[in-house]
């Protein structure tokens, strides 16, 4: 009888690994991180390479620690960074270019041409045909118009389009490769897959191509239209499959000693919505990570908003499509990265929160972290991070607070954007990642939220979510057993205790200051 299923969870700063027992506890975990390559332009790029020898290496580590025989793991599911785009041969696996992460906004300039009109295409902008929308009043619809209501998306360049386009421009290799159709754009999964199936498939799933800008939401299939725009071929893209699809048997380069099946994908924050056990409308999640996913399950139809969130798929599970409102954020637990590494005001991101305490609670300096633009509900990729509204009573700790304030604020805009656009509004958050562990941080969400926010006891909720999905699929688990009436076990709950006055007025200068930073 099997003992462990394996959850890999591929995310920005590094690869983790973990076995979860029959009950979908995570009984080991291995880590490794890898670089980020950053230049003096802040161009943000990963290694391949280096995250496919990681990847196997994890699995190694988790199976070491365990003291567990390999035969013992009955399956595999993976979740990935999203939107971080890899380019790479169809034949031989080999990258043409390092990933370009989410973070990176490199291609500013190639969504600010499509939104003035050009087009980077294979031949002149389509006629809408009215399945992705309607004419606008008085001409044809924009680029921007056309992208958003066919994918969902507003037209950035953090998402992967713009991103594969640049690589199309920049690197003559993988121009000449989609020329002679040997060259696969795809995000971190179709690479991961490519190589776990030995070359013999290149697939992503629903999650990760809604995420593409290039996926219309109502075909579940690419859009010529809009790959067009930025000069793609859909032939270069790789294979829709089911998030719980059985992608390949994968012996882990020898690591196994029979083939197991890698039986679903999710990319990192549809598989945490799933771990979460948010699987009914109205139901929503954040993930504090590098940056952060507010994602609200919507149901089995799209939803498209006009108050800066955009929308996606969660995933094709059981055969059935689920849709998303969601808001991404750039900077989240990377604000307590910057505040330990590059500007010295803490040795650990465990002091934050007594420094919080500890700070002037009348002192009213914000932190803007727009330091590659912002996200939603914004989207102003020329923004610029800045402190703002510093007095003589500002000292280390009320910049440490400010610190965490932009975290907590951050997604308090887009909660409040998702409850103006959904017909049910969010009544709990469900929270994860290592940030969560911090209780200053999560009393000052309920506070600024004004809703309970539910912290699970296990953190892992991406890994663990595709493990769910693949382990499901495959008869290893049921529903019943991962999720029973709660889902991912025992929760702490914040409650809101701030007066009203006070919240209104923290977000009303937040507001101000982020206008600040236009």
């Amino acid at each position: 009888m099997k003992t462990y299923y394996l959850g890999i969870d591929q995310s920005t700063q590094g690869t983790k690994a973990l076995l979860l027992d029959r009950a979908g506890r995570v009984a080991f975990r291995a880590d490794r991180s890898h670089r980020q390559i950053i230049n003096e332009r802040g161009w943000v790029e990963h290694d391949p390479e280096e995250i496919w020898a990681n990847t196997l290496g994890v699995v190694r580590d988790v199976l070491a620690k365990a003291g567990a025989d390999p035969s013992e793991v009955a399956g595999c599911g993976l979740s990935n960074q999203r939107e971080t785009t890899a380019a790479f041969d169809r034949f031989t696996g080999k990258p043409v270019y390092n990933a370009i992460v989410w973070q990176c906004g490199r291609a500013a300039e190639i969504a600010e041409r499509i939104a003035a009109g050009e087009s980077f295409g294979i031949g002149q902008r389509p006629e809408e045909d009215g399945e992705a929308a309607s004419r606008a009043e008085g001409g044809e619809l924009s680029n921007e118009e056309l992208i958003f209501r066919t994918t969902g998306l507003k037209l950035s360049p953090y998402f992967s389009a713009a991103k594969m386009a640049w690589i199309l421009q920049n690197v003559p290799e993988a121009s000449e490769k989609q020329k002679n159709g040997s060259l696969v754009l795809g995000t971190m999964d179709s690479f991961l897959v490519h190589r776990l199936s030995g070359g013999k498939r290149t697939a992503t799933d629903y999650s990760n191509a809604s995420r593409t800008q290039l996926f219309n939401l109502r075909t579940l299939s690419w859009d010529s239209k809009v790959c067009g725009l930025f000069g793609i071929l859909p032939e270069s893209l790789p294979e829709v499959m089911d998030s719980d699809a059985l992608y390949c048997m994968s012996d882990f380069e020898g690591i196994f000693p029979e083939p197991i099946p890698v039986h679903g994908v999710l990319g990192d924050s549809h598989a945490a919505l799933f771990g979460q056990g948010c699987l009914k409308p109205g139901m929503t999640k954040a993930t504090y990570g590098t940056g952060s996913s507010i994602m609200m399950n919507i149901g089995s139809g799209p939803v498209l908003s006009d108050e800066g969130v955009v929308t996606s798929l969660a995933w094709k599970i059981g055969g059935e499509v689920n849709y998303v409102l969601e808001g991404n954020i750039n900077y989240t637990g990377a604000v307590v990265t910057w505040l330990k590494d590059d500007v010295g005001l803490i040795s650990s991101a465990g002091e934050t929160g007594q420094l919080a305490e500890e700070s002037n609670p009348e002192d009213r300096c914000y932190l803007v972290p727009a330091f590659t633009g912002l996200g939603a509900p914004y989207w102003k990729s020329d923004a610029r991070a800045a402190f703002v509204n510093m007095s003589r009573t500002t000292g280390r700790k009320e910049l440490v607070r400010a610190g965490l304030d932009a975290i907590a604020l951050q997604i308090t805009d887009i909660v409040r954007a998702m409850n103006r656009s959904a017909a049910v509004p969010v009544s709990e958050l469900r929270v994860d990642g290592g940030p969560t562990r911090n209780t200053w941080l999560m009393q000052r969400q309920s506070d600024l939220l004004s809703i309970p926010v539910l912290v699970p006891g296990a953190e892992e909720l991406s890994g663990m979510g595709a493990a769910y999905a693949a382990g499901i699929a495959s008869g290893f688990y049921t529903r019943e057993v991962l999720f029973g009436s709660s889902g991912a076990g025992e929760r702490t709950e914040y409650r809101p205790k701030m007066p009203d006055a006070l919240r209104d007025e923290l977000y009303s200068g937040w507001r101000e200051a982020v206008a600040r930073t236009f």
